[in-house]
């Protein structure tokens, strides 16, 4: 399984991805599930990506090959598209038709495969937009009143986020909110793991900001963690 997190803030958005993938108990494996394009000063989009590996894989090579066909019409393309929501509309038709063609195969097992994305990004002169787009190919956009999207297993790190995150809510802030969502899930969940993908969008700058990646004896990840731990049980024993 997976824990993704994406926020929408009004200084920009922050994107948090977990790498674990599997398959069972004893077929464990690592893999990213975050995706950038970027013509830096023009245009950035992020994806972070749950559910079937063979889907999500199989989306992000044709999106980048259709960024490299000479004969694919730039609008027809992601970094192309006049607006960021024909690009959602792009990515959802081609995710519908990966997860319809691997499931008709997998059919056959009655077995099915399904994947989700959280589309991010910004172009030259728009605004910020952020999208979960579902394995048939319909999408959801951010809103203020609902900053942030969440795809994989969302539920534990869901209460930190409803309490804390707004659109005013910082960009340092907002990071810290997706690292202690995250912390909330890897605690409850064995099946999101180390090490995690972060990506930062400063609003305006259609480019990536901020990428690194955070392992599992990252000094700071341990002291957040640790402090936020703290900080939960002198709130408990205090009311």
């Amino acid at each position: 399984m997976t824990y993704c997190v994406g926020l929408l803030l009004k200084q920009g958005m922050v994107m948090l991805s977990d790498t674990r993938t599997n398959a069972g108990l004893d077929n464990i494996a690592m893999y990213r599930k975050m995706f950038v394009f970027e013509e830096p000063g023009e245009r950035v989009i992020a994806f972070m990506t749950a559910g079937s590996l063979s889907v999500s894989q199989n989306v992000i090579s044709r999106l980048q090959e259709d960024i490299d066909n000479p004969d694919v019409a730039p609008e027809n393309c992601i970094m192309g598209t006049p607006s960021l929501l024909t690009a959602a509309k792009i990515v959802g038709d081609k995710l519908a038709d990966v997860s319809t063609e691997i499931s008709t195969r997998m059919g056959r097992m009655s077995q099915n495969s399904t994947a989700s994305f959280i589309m991010a990004g910004q172009r030259k002169g728009g605004a910020a937009r952020m999208f979960h787009i579902y394995s048939e190919g319909n999408f959801i956009e951010a809103t203020p009143d609902t900053p942030y999207l969440q795809i994989g297993e969302h539920k534990y790190g869901k209460p930190l986020l409803d309490r804390v995150v707004t659109t005013d809510t910082s960009l340092e802030d907002g990071r810290k909110a997706v690292l202690l969502s995250m912390d909330s899930t890897l605690r409850s969940n064995l099946s999101v793991g180390m090490p995690l993908d972060l990506v930062m969008i400063r609003d305006g700058e259609c480019k990536i900001s901020h990428s690194s990646r955070i392992e599992a004896d990252d000094p700071g990840f341990r002291d957040m963690s640790e402090a936020w731990s703290n900080a939960l049980r002198d709130s408990f024993g205090a009311i």
